[in-house]
């Protein structure tokens, strides 16, 4: 055997692995040359002073912020932004997040929530607005909320008024917690319709206990097992009733504010008397008209059949006279004939 022969075939045959190295290295080249586009979860990276897990939880509590995050993880479900010195909510970063589910904004320095602030957060179900400089709540501040379960406002010294429609469109909410602010009425014409709502807190507020509040504080008689704290949730006002409990005062405030009339009563008593006033007028005149249309129908009648009666009287006493008048001399005539006949 010529072995030198076949030493030249074996080293002009190329390994099988070569290949495979080129084109794992061709790969490489390739990704390191045009990148590989990640999520944008990951592109958005971490904002600074925050801390992020894999289970798209943004924590930034305690880092002496004072503007909302940026560069958050669009995937983010959970942010916590608590103990900060944040001014504002950004309605633009903030609406980026539409997967959020909770957020805690509470111990800053918010002084306004705007109608957009909240306007894609659809899927939000917890929200804590505590320990701010917040002052009022306007109609669809939390409208776009749709999923909200808990909301806890508290401690907000200046926090005076609440719009009536404020939790509306709120169907899901099932907490909702205001305590220790400043309110002193409180409109629960949108909160007794939530079907969901099962727990409430009023404690330290200045609770003004007169015929604004009747309906408060009716409803914290009859649902008293909604109030948690509803041996804390006194009156602050008027003095007499200064520190009762506002469901004591609910029967209570319900006959006092009811005794008199109000201008509302007497509006609704005219209103009421104009009403009837103007049926009856309607009603008289209907009968009138039918009575005079009766009258003239049994006129014109009693005019169509007395031409006939008169008709039938003269004709009838002529018609009579006539014949007999006639029939005597042809009776007279025929006896005479026949008296003649028989002589």
């Amino acid at each position: 055997m010529n072995y030198d022969n076949l030493r030249g075939q074996v080293a002009n045959v190329k390994p099988h692995y070569q290949p495979s190295a080129q084109s794992l290295r061709l790969i490489i080249l390739l990704i390191l040359v045009m990148g590989v586009t990640p999520s944008p979860a990951l592109t958005a990276g971490c904002p600074e002073r925050c801390v992020c897990d894999d289970q798209l939880v943004v924590q930034c509590a305690g880092q002496h912020l004072t503007a909302f995050p940026t560069d958050l993880p669009l995937a983010t479900r959970q942010l916590i932004i608590s103990n900060n010195r944040i001014v504002e909510l950004p309605p633009l970063q903030l609406n980026y997040l539409s997967d959020l589910v909770y957020l805690d904004c509470s111990n800053n320095s918010l002084t306004e929530i705007f109608m957009s602030t909240f306007g894609n957060l659809g899927k939000l179900a917890y929200l804590d607005l505590s320990f701010n400089t917040l002052t009022r709540i306007e109609a669809r501040t939390f409208g776009p909320l749709s999923s909200l379960v808990m909301l806890r406002m508290t401690d907000n010294p200046g926090l005076s008024y609440i719009h009536p429609d404020a939790f509306a469109r709120n169907s899901a909410l099932q907490v909702l917690d205001v305590s220790r602010n400043n309110l002193t009425v409180f409109n629960i014409s949108s909160l007794i319709a939530l079907p969901t709502l099962r727990s409430v807190g009023l404690s330290g507020n200045s609770w003004s206990c007169d015929c604004d509040n009747e309906d408060l504080c009716l409803w914290v008689h009859i649902e008293a097992f909604k109030f948690q704290d509803e041996g804390q949730t006194v009156c602050h006002g008027p003095p007499d009733l200064q520190g009762q409990r506002l469901g004591e005062l609910g029967l209570q405030l319900r006959s006092r504010c009811h005794q008199g009339l109000g201008s509302w009563d007497y509006l609704f008593f005219l209103a009421i008397g104009f009403v009837i006033f103007a049926a009856g007028t309607v009603s008289a005149w209907a009968i009138g008209v039918v009575i005079v249309l009766y009258e003239r129908y049994v006129k014109k009648k009693s005019e169509q059949m007395d031409p006939d009666d008169e008709v039938e009287q003269d004709a009838g006493p002529g018609t009579g006279g006539g014949g007999d008048h006639h029939a005597n001399p042809r009776g007279n005539g025929d006896m005479k004939n026949t008296g003649h006949m028989v002589v």
